[in-house]
């Protein structure tokens, strides 16, 4: 195995410049959230879905028409409004009274990448029409079924719950997002590069292309590879065992657990522990990979009873306390 290391070493050493160039490139345009374009790349190189929670003003729609043109896929912008149906979002029959035939017309979800503007601005029919797409990659309108096209992502923007106008997504479309990403405001000295950078009628965002389609597959193919140790394996699953069995592993939490992630959590740490391990320029996951990805992945799926929220308890916190207490390898 340690002859396999070395080679997936040699392949990851040749592709992290692409990365590398990736982050720059992004650096153009968005000053800091480090975190949010780390959380960006990973989310394409795990083939699966984003979430970005902050307060309006903080780049979330940037980050994601940033990445999206450095991909040389077709892209898509749907902003989700109150007054949104679902045909809107996948697409609809019509009706043609001169052949009495129907004919399909296609949704903007038939993309490349989506980005879902506000995402919990719409009521929940319109943000379950998403379910199909995301989790099995095609749309059914009316008797046909449609695939879509690979790579397919959607990176969807939301404000947090509390401010007004705004609905809590179902419980089974968070859990199709593979991260959720939360957003805080940048320290004085970002801000105030933004100012140098943004405070002109006309401010330049453009950024080059980078990757084709097959890039991106190839990296993925790559991220795949990175070898990760059993007692890796373990760990990840010992961390998702701790947030539903508590006590097992001494922890004094269970009261402010309703649920805990389910097995999709383990599978979603593994593939994001791998693709870490690539943008650091290892062809090998370590336990720190888990860590550094864990908060994103299992925020969402750590559902808090009404005695947490009472005792003001947030799943980060019950997260945080979970990685401080299982063993690490």
């Amino acid at each position: 195995m340690a002859v396999d290391v070395k080679q997936i070493n040699e392949q990851v050493e040749k592709e992290s410049s692409v990365i590398n160039q990736i982050r720059i490139e992004a650096h153009k345009v968005i000053v800091g959230q480090e975190e949010l374009i780390d959380g960006l790349i990973l989310a394409l190189l795990c083939n699966n879905h984003v979430l970005i929670e902050g307060v309006p003003g903080l780049a979330k729609t940037l980050s994601v028409t940033t990445l999206a043109g450095m991909i040389q896929a077709s892209f898509q912008r749907i902003q989700f409004t109150p007054d949104l149906l679902p045909a809107d979002v996948i697409g609809t029959l019509i009706y043609n009274p001169k052949t009495g035939d129907f004919t399909t017309k296609k949704g903007p979800i038939f993309a490349n990448i989506i980005l879902a503007d506000e995402i919990n601005r719409a009521p929940a029919k319109v943000q379950s029409a998403l379910l199909e797409a995301m989790q099995e990659r095609q749309v059914t309108i009316g008797d046909g079924t449609y695939p879509l096209d690979d790579p397919f992502l959607v990176m969807a923007t939301q404000n947090p719950i509390e401010q007004e106008g705004t609905y809590p997504l179902p419980e089974a479309q968070v859990d199709r997002f593979m991260f959720k990403i939360r957003v805080s405001y940048p320290n004085k000295a970002e801000e105030h590069e933004i100012l140098k950078k943004m405070a002109r009628t006309n401010p330049a965002v453009n950024v080059a292309p980078i990757l084709t389609p097959a890039d991106v597959k190839r990296l993925r193919a790559l991220s795949d590879e990175i070898y990760m140790d059993e007692k890796i394996e373990e760990y990840i699953v010992s961390l998702v065992e701790a947030s539903r069995n508590p006590d097992v592993y001494e922890l004094n939490i269970g009261q402010y657990i309703r649920y805990g992630a389910s097995p999709r959590a383990s599978i979603f740490l593994a593939i994001a522990s791998k693709a870490n391990a690539m943008i650091e320029g290892r062809g090998y996951v370590t336990p720190q990979d888990v860590k550094t990805i864990a908060m994103n992945v299992l925020r969402h799926r750590v559902i808090l009873t009404y005695e947490a929220e009472a005792e003001e308890k947030t799943s980060e916190d019950i997260i945080e306390m979970i990685l401080q207490t299982v063993d690490v390898p």
